[in-house]
């Protein structure tokens, strides 16, 4: 196909073929109960951090922190990660970012795609052709994208354990949804992506224990048994984007040593997950999100503490995102959003990363260049950070700041235009010259909720409400348009505003597309 996308049912029996469903319906089979347990126990770590039991370093786990070991070496073509590019799993997408002149493509089947049937499918076709070079596609006006002759190291991110494909049933129920991202992947592409020279390479989405990298672990195992690859073939970069999981660094690696490509700081959902685990305690109420930038202590010192493990196991520490999309209409407002880009990357490489993470095409020569500065290997895995020492108090330290009305209107403006985006199909949304995915909703939906739940008070002096919630949401609403708003509206004022806390936007909204 040149277009940008296949019928969904072309798509599904390109890749779902009978053998293909036969390895999911194993993988579900062998793995869904111990999923559902690591899922209770995320439920039962809740409830004791809302009775007043703060998370810190494992007491049990203390021997892997402390003794002298190193991951598995690390494969030729992820040795230089400078930087890598992101982005959803549609035709034009993958194509310019495999060009792009990154590093490393991750290819999102998470926060940056809209998880509807035919987007899944799609996506896991797209990827296939890809990886076999026939990959084509003509744009409406009749441009036609094609691969050049080199391009990025391709990663897949796949959905997290919390999440489940509904289109797809084992023995009657829903097979989870990281198993159905990554095993059709795997068993589509692995021996192939082999054969190139490279092999089947993840990034693991929102855990938050290293018992759920255990999982990973076994799971990996597991495959590449049923398909006859080496253990070890594949490679996985974990991000670290809960609280908790930022407690069991030095463990995930353990876990994944075998399979692991190092760790990320995802740092949108690392702010959401403050929020989230501490929403009940009143003493963790964070200011406006604008405010919440990478030098402020907790955010710093997640920072400093990924890097520092990393290097000390022998793997790569990557960076955070850079979202901001060039503005061709505004050169002055351009070379505003681009410096800050140029200041997160220096903060970056200079703290010990060893790459980073950009949006849009248009950034990666910008990132390049700051890396190529300050980084003449192919990464500073060999810079120790000895001189780092990370408490719990550092990590659970509340930002301060003020709580101001614009704050509100934006997290309420930005999260209705993502969700409607959402429900529409597209997980990869421009809003205000920012590339947003499902993680800013999240801030902007959590930090709205916590500011109710405890009435915070605005800088002018007036408490946050669920009056005032509905308020605004009402006044931005008449502001916006589109064709699925009324449903935006109604999704997100509820998990802004009720009693309860929704444990994820995209479970919420799931129910709502195809």
């Amino acid at each position: 196909m040149t277009t940008s996308s296949l019928p969904s049912q072309e798509a599904e029996i390109q890749v779902l073929t009978p053998d293909a469903t036969t390895f999911l319906t194993k993988l579900a089979r062998q793995f869904e109960a111990r999923r559902q347990e690591l899922l209770a126990r995320r439920r039962t770590r809740q409830q004791q951090i809302d009775a007043g039991q703060l998370p810190g370093f494992l007491p049990e786990t203390a021997p892997i922190r402390e003794k002298e070991w190193t991951v598995a070496p690390i494969p030729p073509d992820l040795l230089d990660r400078r930087v890598e590019i992101t982005g959803p799993v549609d035709r034009k997408m993958i194509i310019n970012a495999l060009n792009s002149g990154a590093s490393v493509f991750m290819a999102d089947f998470e926060d940056s795609n809209s998880p509807t049937w035919m987007n899944n499918l799609e996506g896991q076709a797209n990827l296939r052709d890809a990886i076999g070079g026939t990959i084509r596609f003509v744009s409406p006006e009749g441009k036609h994208y094609q691969l050049n002759p080199r391009g990025a190291t391709l990663m897949v991110r796949p959905r997290g354990w919390h999440l489940e494909e509904k289109h797809f049933l084992v023995d009657g129920k829903s097979i989870s949804a990281s198993l159905f991202d990554f095993g059709l992947f795997f068993f589509q592409n692995a021996k192939r992506l082999i054969q190139k020279g490279t092999g089947p390479y993840f990034y693991l989405p929102k855990m938050e224990s290293h018992l759920e990298a255990r999982l990973w672990n076994d799971v990996f195992n597991f495959a590449q048994d049923e398909l006859g690859i080496a253990r070890g073939t594949i490679r996985a970069t974990v991000l670290i984007e809960t609280i908790l999981a930022a407690f069991e660094m030095d463990e995930i690696l353990y876990e994944l040593r075998e399979h692991s490509a190092g760790l990320n700081c995802g740092r949108w959902d690392y702010i959401f997950s403050f929020i989230k685990k501490f929403r009940n305690r009143p003493d963790f109420v964070l200011p406006d999100r604008s405010t919440l930038t990478m030098d402020k202590h907790f955010l710093k010192s997640y920072v400093d503490l990924l890097i520092q493990t990393c290097h000390r196991r022998g793997i790569h520490a990557m960076g955070g995102m850079a979202a901001q999309i060039p503005i061709k209409s505004d050169p002055v407002a351009n070379e505003r959003a681009l410096d800050k880009v140029r200041q997160d990357k220096l903060r970056e490489v200079q703290a010990g990363h060893d790459g980073t993470w950009v949006a849009h095409p248009g950034l990666v020569p910008i990132a390049k260049d700051i890396f190529d500065a300050h980084m003449k290997q192919p990464n500073q895995i060999s810079r120790p950070l000895a001189n780092v020492r990370v408490s719990p108090k550092d990590l659970l330290a509340v930002t301060e700041g003020k709580i101001t009305e614009e704050g509100l209107r934006w997290n309420i403006d930005v999260g209705l235009q993502y969700l409607e985006s959402w429900l529409r199909g597209s997980g990869c949304v421009p809003i205000y010259n920012l590339m947003e995915d499902a993680a800013t909703a999240e801030i902007c939906r959590s930090q709205v909720w916590q500011w109710v739940r405890h009435g915070a008070a605005l800088s002018d002096g007036r408490r946050v409400t669920q009056e005032m919630v509905r308020q605004v949401i009402t006044e931005q609403k008449n502001k916006l348009q589109g064709a699925r708003l009324a449903e935006a509206v109604e999704i997100f004022g509820h998990m802004m505003t009720s009693t309860d806390f929704a444990e994820f936007l995209t479970l919420v909204a799931y129910d709502y597309i195809d």
